[in-house]
């Protein structure tokens, strides 16, 4: 789905990002401004910025930064289109969908119409769950029983459903009332259990249970889980599947875990709600759950929208052992290098909850840094039942290994489990390769030009990516000029060279930012040659080519990216767009979803000034990369170092900087 940017621009302009943000972080009137602790990263005095004048959020501390849309993004987890949709549905507006029919676009209107109601259903009945928890003497000595203040309480929500069949005939005036059907609340009876006045009789799915609230990233109730007092079964009972609420997609305690995912670096996935509650009361607020389901690839990629690291928890049993196994499954497709995935196998006596009252916050956190890593567990997986000693026990690991090492995307990590498992095996990498190759075809041309999706010449064999811009009177760039001598309207950032060792100095002293004006000039020429493509355009025309690969970088990265100046900076949102609309498209794809995009002729001239038989190099773009982020933190620390003699904010913000340079140093040190 191609959002206009006229409708985007229509949009921000309607909307009050001081309103957007004020309903996530307490904001105080200063000066011109609105100052609150930033929710990005963790704090003790206010640097989080927020100006009505420009509708822009800046973080002075992180450099976090952006409008309305992008708070939603990073806040909230949404992708791009579903930040636009939520903003134009606070602000009446409805997101251009011409390429939708009348029938389907009513269809949808409905659909949102309908989950709006059943939320605001689920919200008076966890309302109404709080307050009958605060007069149950019994429901309060559980959760004081398992440690819970009423702090924590309050921040998840947590409630009581009274005794009796019909408790919620109280709370809503018509107990007939389809929604609570459709919302989970109530149930109906099967056919020939009709009361006297011949109606299906009805009664709460809740009773005499404590409950948990399950809240969508946007915090709106969705669902509940409900957990008995006694010893009655289920102990657990969740909310059914609903147009709000599916147990595959939701994760439990995600929206209260959003920011300290980020202060604490990684999310910790459990098995039960009383796990989360009683890790977040006891310091770890990064933990969320799983409802009662295998961990599933949507809910990882959800995890993955907040943070770059994820530890599953799961108990020591053999039950364990096959929860993990399924989670292995569901995050290999996401293990790209830039990411890391773990598993933490507790004692079989102990769930999280347990051990950390036993040993304490410090020797759980020290338990979860033992973890194993998913290059270490995937192995052991491959080679359980298999005997190693064998020729045969190799050949079971070997084909055991196959189709999980085919889930992993193509990188460093994926070539590294190829060459250990072949040492596993006794089988040289090219040879065990060769032998997958019937089941994996086009692997090794895969691996030998670094992509999975090169267009194919007639003859079958892979072209390099550049070989679908042809330079010159190519149908697909109708916009580029027919000769290199004639004036091209595009816009670049200085040519990028390969910084020599030990240039760091220099770099700093070159800065991040350029002139807005850059960005409408032509590239300067020398004796009638364009100058070498910059920074920003290499990782553009990789992306462009290979939209697979937006998938390899980090959170951090995408937001370097997102935030360039024009055109960069709205062509990387524009295409992040269309991945999550449409996933991975060949240029073709992508040049028509381009058509009246305000950097359309930007972008294209970039593909059509891609020369032939040059390969795309993801080292030279991880490269690249990271000297844009070096740039940005140098240019951050330049700020700070000339406004620190007259700011106490900012002197005190350069010296938190140059602590974390200090213990990152120490960390490569200490590793190397």
């Amino acid at each position: 789905m191609a959002i206009p940017q006229s409708f985007i621009q229509e949009l921000l302009a309607r909307a009050d990002v001081v309103d957007i943000v004020g309903r996530h972080v307490q904001l105080k009137k200063g000066g011109a401004n609105f100052m609150g602790l930033c929710p990005f990263h963790g704090e003790k005095s206010p640097s989080f910025s927020v100006s009505p004048a420009k509708q822009f959020y800046h973080c002075f501390g992180c450099g976090k930064n952006g409008n309305a849309i992008s708070f939603l993004m990073d806040h909230a987890g949404m992708s791009f289109i579903e930040a636009v949709k939520d903003l134009a549905q606070q602000y009446g507006l409805q997101v251009p969908d011409d390429d939708v029919s009348p029938q389907d676009r009513a269809k949808a209107a409905q659909m949102r119409e309908q989950q709006a109601t059943l939320t605001s259903v689920l919200e008076k009945a966890a309302a109404a769950y709080i307050k009958q928890l605060r007069g149950s003497e019994k429901a309060i000595a559980y959760f004081k029983g398992r440690g819970l203040s009423g702090e924590i309480a309050k921040t998840f929500g947590l409630g009581y459903a009274p005794e009796g069949w019909r408790a919620l005939a109280s709370v809503f005036p018509d107990y007939n009332d389809p929604l609570l059907v459709e919302s989970g609340l109530v149930i109906t009876g099967e056919a020939g259990e009709e009361n006297a006045a011949g109606e299906a009789k009805r009664y709460d799915r809740f009773r005499d249970r404590v409950m948990f609230p399950i809240r969508n990233v946007k915090g709106e109730c969705i669902g509940f889980g409900g957990r008995v007092l006694g010893d009655d079964k289920p102990k657990y009972l969740n909310s059914p599947e609903t147009p709000v609420f599916s147990k595959g997609r939701e994760l439990y305690g995600l929206f209260e875990a959003r920011t300290a995912l980020r202060e604490h670096g990684y999310a910790l996935v459990t098995e039960g709600y009383m796990d989360v509650v009683a890790l977040a009361q006891l310091g770890f607020a990064n933990a969320v759950a799983t409802l009662g389901t295998a961990c599933t690839a949507e809910h990882v990629q959800k995890l993955f929208r907040f943070t770059d690291s994820v530890v599953f928890s799961f108990d020591g049993d053999s039950a364990g052992r096959r929860a993990a196994r399924k989670a292995l499954d569901a995050a290999l497709p996401f293990a790209s290098d830039v990411r890391n995935v773990k598993f933490l196998f507790l004692p079989s006596e102990h769930d999280p909850d347990s051990f950390i009252r036993e040993h304490g916050k410090d020797g759980f956190a020290s338990y979860v840094g033992k973890a194993v890593p998913l290059s270490k567990f995937m192995l052991e997986a491959a080679a359980e039942g298999c005997d190693l000693d064998t020729a045969e026990g190799r050949a079971h690991m070997a084909s055991n290994a196959r189709p999980l090492w085919s889930l992993l995307p193509d990188g460093a990590l994926k070539h590294q489990l190829l060459a250990e498992m072949a040492d596993q095996v006794m089988i040289d990498s090219r040879e065990l390769l060769q032998l997958w190759q019937p089941a994996m075809a086009g692997v090794r041309s895969s691996y030998k030009n670094n992509s999975s999706s090169r267009p194919q010449s007639k003859d079958g064999k892979p072209n390099s990516f550049n070989n679908t811009a042809k330079k010159h009177d190519a149908p697909e760039f109708p916009d580029y000029p027919a000769h290199p001598h004639d004036d091209v309207d595009y816009s670049a950032s200085e040519p990028y060279f390969a910084p020599a060792p030990g240039s760091s100095t220099a770099l700093a002293a070159r800065g991040f930012s350029r002139p807005a004006s850059a960005a409408s000039r032509a590239p300067r020429r020398v004796a009638g040659r364009i100058l070498p493509a910059s920074r920003e355009d290499r990782v553009l025309r990789l992306l462009l080519t290979e939209p697979q690969s937006w998938d390899r970088l980090s959170t951090d990265e995408h937001h370097l990216l997102l935030a360039l100046p024009a055109p960069h900076g709205p062509l990387f949102v524009w295409l992040e767009g269309q991945l999550h609309e449409h996933g991975p498209q060949p240029w073709a794809a992508l040049r028509e979803g381009l058509r009246g995009h305000e950097n359309e002729h930007y972008a294209v001239t970039q593909l059509a000034q891609m020369l032939e038989g040059v390969e795309s190099d993801w080292n030279e773009m991880r490269a690249i990369l990271t000297h844009m982020a070096d740039l940005k933190h140098q240019a951050h620390k330049a700020d700070l170092v000339a406004r620190a003699p007259g700011d106490p904010v900012a002197y005190q913000q350069l010296k938190e900087l140059e602590a974390q340079s200090r213990a990152k140093k120490a960390a490569i040190k200490s590793a190397t």
